[in-house]
């Protein structure tokens, strides 16, 4: 494979190589094939202009880093981009027109109906249709999670509408996120230390609109019209689209929080008819990219904190509405960067290739 990543150096960018890499290790231990015949492949790192010069190592091997620019991805067959809505309007048109698979993680792309938007275990089967490298969309981080977890209950059950809330990390702002959370915890140890009277006086805020430590911030993206975030319309226009159920009734409020990886999602699902707690289990259990961890009565449900680094979507607290009987609440988690973003981008390609890519 001839593989370019725009925003090598970003947070989703060194993910989309750490799990090119040990899909690499698995490929070439399956087919025997030995550690360094698995580097047998044209690797493309791309990022700002601030990063040229710097070198990125994959499989033992080191790889420069690159400004995009004219003719950059000729050669290449695939394409994955994670460095925002502005950078992917502009080169992953350049991308498909040299002939590679431009898998985009930003937003540009998700809602224009000319570009699939693709989540593997519930609408891969529209990649089938594409026969000429073109643009394909990955979707936002907590709608993924949300539709892999809708997908087995709207083909077997019955879904009328869905109503979710989200706890969502400070890893879905990118390192910026995750290096203030760390930053306001040592300022925060810092200033009980000194025993200051207010403590979170000292805790400074750039990455979010207010200290992440010390709250939870009701508040992803831009206002848009009716009082929604921009987080919220994308969960709620993704969703319909990617479960192709235009009519689906879906409401989200997005709320950040202190937790450094994994996004967590309270969600409300009313059924077209009546059924039993086994049989919302089982179809729950059945469907791909799922695993159920349910027994509330040992605390077993998913944790953000044991979903980081972990490739499933994970579901539990499974329990029917006491007020309505075609209505179940569950909990979904899963890792935001891994199948949140990078993980789906690559069974995306994988999907396109047919095969795995090492």
């Amino acid at each position: 494979m001839k593989i370019g990543v725009v925003g090598a150096t970003g947070l989703v960018g060194q993910t989309f190589l750490q799990i090119l890499e040990q899909r690499s290790v698995g490929g070439a231990a399956a087919t025997g094939v030995s550690s360094a015949d698995a580097t047998g492949f044209d690797l493309a790192l791309f990022a700002s202009e601030n990063s040229v010069g710097k070198t990125m190592s994959f499989r033992g091997k080191s790889y420069p880093v690159h400004a995009l620019s004219k003719g950059c991805f000729n050669g290449l067959e695939l394409v994955f981009f994670s460095s925002g809505d502005p950078i992917s309007q502009e080169w992953a048109p350049q991308a498909a027109q040299a002939g590679a698979w431009a898998v985009d993680n930003s937003a540009a792309f998700r809602m224009d109906d000319r570009y699939p938007l693709i989540v593997p275990e519930v609408n891969g089967d529209l990649l089938s249709r594409q026969k000429t490298p073109t643009i394909i969309a990955n979707p936002n981080c907590s709608t993924i999670q949300l539709v892999v977890a809708l997908n087995p209950l709207l083909k077997n059950l019955g879904l009328e509408s869905v109503k979710v809330a989200s706890y969502q990390s400070v890893s879905g702002a990118g390192q910026a996120g995750v290096d203030e959370l760390d930053s306001q915890i040592a300022a925060y140890a810092g200033a009980l230390s000194r025993s200051e009277s207010n403590p979170q006086h000292s805790l400074k805020a750039k990455a979010f609109p207010h200290p992440i430590l010390s709250s939870c911030i009701p508040q992803i993206g831009s206002l848009q019209e009716g009082g929604y975030y921009s987080e919220e319309i994308k969960v709620i226009r993704e969703s319909k689209k990617i479960l192709r159920s235009p009519r689906l009734r879906v409401s989200a409020m997005t709320v950040r929080v202190p937790v450094r990886a994994s996004h967590a999602e309270a969600v409300w699902v009313t059924l077209n008819k009546e059924v039993s707690r086994e049989e919302v289990v089982a179809t729950l259990a059945a469907a791909p990219g799922l695993v159920v961890q349910d027994d509330p009565a040992k605390s077993i449900y998913p944790l953000q904190g044991r979903a980081a680094g972990e490739d499933p979507v994970f579901v539990g607290r499974i329990h029917r509405d006491v007020e309505d009987p075609f209505t179940w609440l569950f909990w979904v988690v899963s890792d935001n960067v891994r199948k949140g973003a990078a993980l789906n981008g690559v069974q995306i390609a994988e999907l396109i290739f047919g095969s795995p890519l090492f």
